[in-house]
């Protein structure tokens, strides 16, 4: 039987989420909601499901099994908290969009809450959910790098916004620290800098070091100020390195002394696995929470989940309290 499905906050990260569960087979969505009615109707009508205008109303009068949480808020993740608790106390899994909240305090609420319901917290953390990323994750774990040494990772887009200091970190990294754990594991030090651009209040560009649990050694370079989309991931051990060139164009493994450069690509349009755009990557990211879901994975096992979307968080912020105190933050 298909899972029930909501999804909350019908923006356009909303209607992507509401496209999949529409068309999974997995899925049966029945009702999206909005504060802004307007939002609500709109959605509810071109997909053909019920609209409402509050998650307690919602909550009280659809029988669910799963709810996406997309709404905004300040540096995009301040109103993730209240309609995930309201979620989370009804006994649905919630899939949450990242960051899972601008407020650290409020994300560890969240995780600790999912826990003592006993279900499922998942944070979009999309970019890691690509066929080159999880031919790259392969290879780590199989241990075609052998042991490993450092990572580089980089991701540069043009964003204008300057609601906050912090919009540029809070907003944007959560994916890029996750790439970056997603490879070497958990972080033990981190310490940054931040610089802004002329005329700019946002640190709109960082740098980042980070030490891992394990021994890597990683640095993030960070900017929303680049002109372009760039995502750059380089994952080095003492047998050899991979390049993952994008969230999913190209991944290149490079031999640390003998053998040939085996490269991969985005397979061609009409292909199995093409992307055609970032979008893409929903897909790919939801049918893993569907499919997890279904199988019941434990709580603790969710690819992506609250907690991977938490410790992102703290990481965060520990670069932020580094690059105000010009220190190294301890996690």
């Amino acid at each position: 039987m298909p899972l029930r499905v909501a999804v909350i906050g019908m923006r356009g990260i909303g209607n992507t989420h509401a496209n999949v569960y529409h068309e999974h087979a997995g899925t049966s969505l029945v009702a999206v909601c909005d504060m802004v009615r307007e939002r609500a109707d709109e959605s509810a009508q071109r997909l053909g499901v019920k609209a409402y205008y509050s998650v307690p109303s919602l909550l009280e009068n659809e029988e669910l099994d799963t709810v996406s949480v997309a709404t905004g808020g300040f540096e995009n993740g301040g109103a993730h908290f209240e309609p995930t608790m309201q979620a989370l106390e009804a006994g649905l899994h919630v899939l949450c969009e990242k960051p899972l909240s601008n407020d650290v305090a409020r994300a560890r609420e969240m995780v600790n809450k999912a826990k003592e319901k006993n279900v499922c917290l998942g944070t979009n953390l999309n970019h890691r959910f690509t066929p080159l990323a999880m031919q790259a994750k392969e290879w780590v774990a199989n241990g075609k790098l052998g042991d490993l040494l450092f990572i580089n990772m980089a991701l540069w887009i043009e964003n204008p916004n300057e609601t906050s200091p912090f919009f540029h970190l809070r907003a944007l990294h959560p994916h890029s620290i996750d790439v970056m754990m997603y490879f070497c594991g958990e972080v033990e030090k981190v310490h940054a800098f931040a610089g802004r651009a002329p005329g700019r209040q946002n640190w709109s560009n960082a740098s980042i070091n980070l030490k891992f649990k394990s021994g890597v050694v990683g640095h993030l370079s960070g900017s929303y100020d680049a002109g372009r989309l760039n995502e750059r991931c380089e994952v080095a051990g003492t047998n050899g390195q991979f390049v993952l060139d994008g969230v999913f164009e190209k991944l290149t493994f490079y031999p640390r002394r003998n053998g040939e450069v085996e490269e991969y690509f985005n397979p061609p349009p009409g292909a199995e696995g093409h992307m055609d755009s970032f979008a893409d990557t929903f897909p790919t990211r939801i049918g893993a929470w569907i499919r997890q879901l279904v199988d019941g994975v434990p709580s603790d096992e969710i690819d992506a989940s609250g907690a991977a979307g938490l410790a992102a968080q703290e990481i965060i912020e520990a670069a932020i309290k580094s690059f105000q105190t010009d220190t190294v933050v301890t996690l």
